[in-house]
């Protein structure tokens, strides 16, 4: 046989196996959701307010997979990181949780169990459940202009940063008898498992809540080398917060079959804190909700639903009837913008249906 025609079959003995490793790799290639003509009036909501929205993606998880998934350009992505704003503070929540499963501290716990350094500044009444429920009682000034809602000042560490609130920041009105809407509260709630569990914020939070749940786009890791902001300063994709509500509708079990949180925990969170308070700021948008470790609540019983909503456009939510979650994630939650998380949720409701009026 000559050279050539043993190249010529080498050639045609190739082609084969070229062929199937192409077939392979398309058969690897994750599916896109199918497309679900319930969920029309969502794609007409998306499309009426899209110059608002700018760059955003929306998920819906219902029944142990994605069932709508629309985002405004293949620029971003459900795989891509954006500032997530206050709906970090529910992530803070949960990892409260995993050392009160450990018996290693309690939601009633004073501050100054960890922090004595409030004791010297009339903050000593302060609890952990004050921190993730708005209800330190101290001033905050973080609604008045959005915008210091994104920006850390530039401590070296979180414990710098919570000791400049326990020294600096008066306190307005006493622990557990007012709702006022803050960033302050999950910061030092954050510090006080710094002190308990003798490690970073940042390492504590990825070790319990981000790894095991293989949120592999979060990070809480400050741009600038300075302290991190565990409200507001973390940030994720959408589909890795999906990934952390659905671990919660999943009663506390991680996407492994490993156990996240307690079902207690996960009761917790979801639980109405504080009730009866008076409320002394809240969005508008959410006026007549209550509040839980972290999230927002709105409906009674088994109606109930839990959300995570900013001003800026970024919104989570776990419908407890219907069992799905959700999430509006926009790339770029800079300004206020219009709400349509609202309108969003409603219309997935009408899509997915069951009698949870």
């Amino acid at each position: 046989m000559s050279y050539y025609t043993r190249f010529i079959c080498l050639r045609f003995s190739l082609l084969p196996a070229f062929l199937l490793f192409c077939l392979l790799g398309w058969g690897q290639k994750k599916p896109e959701v199918p497309v679900d003509h319930r969920f029309d009036p969502l794609d007409q909501l998306f499309k009426q307010n899209q110059k608002e929205l700018g760059q955003f993606v929306a998920l819906v998880w219902d029944t142990g997979k994605l069932v709508y998934q629309k985002q405004s350009s293949e620029d971003f992505t459900p795989k891509m990181a954006a500032p997530i704003v206050r709906s970090a503070d529910w992530l803070v929540a949960a990892l409260v949780m995993t050392f009160v499963d450990e018996g290693k501290l309690s939601l009633d716990d004073k501050v100054t169990t960890y922090i004595p350094m409030f004791g010297k500044y009339s903050k000593g009444y302060i609890t952990i459940r004050n921190c993730l429920t708005n209800t330190t009682g101290i001033k905050s000034d973080d609604l008045i202009k959005v915008k210091k809602m994104l920006v850390t000042i530039r401590y070296e560490s979180l414990e710098d940063e919570v000791n400049d609130i326990a020294s600096k920041r008066p306190i307005q009105t006493n622990p557990s008898t007012e709702f006022f809407f803050s960033g302050l509260g999950p910061n030092i709630a954050a510090r006080c498992l710094e002190v308990v569990g003798k490690k970073p914020f940042e390492r504590l939070m990825m070790e319990r809540i981000v790894r095991p749940l293989k949120m592999r786009s979060v990070s809480f890791d400050s741009q600038t080398g300075d302290a991190p902001e565990p409200s507001a300063g973390a940030v994720a994709s959408a589909s890795d917060y999906i990934n952390f509500m659905v671990m919660l509708i999943n009663k506390g079990i991680g996407p492994d079959g490993k156990r996240i949180l307690s079902e207690k925990a996960v009761r917790e969170l979801g639980s109405p804190q504080f009730a009866s308070l008076p409320v002394k700021y809240v969005p508008k948008e959410l006026q007549g909700a209550q509040f839980g470790l972290g999230c927002y609540i709105t409906g009674t019983g088994n109606s109930t639903i839990l959300l995570s909503p900013n001003m800026l456009g970024t919104t989570a939510w776990i419908d407890n009837c219907r069992n799905y979650c959700a999430i509006l994630l926009v790339a770029k939650p800079e300004e206020p913008k219009k709400v349509i998380w609202s309108s969003m949720m409603n219309l997935v409701n009408e899509a997915i249906g069951g009698n949870c009026n």
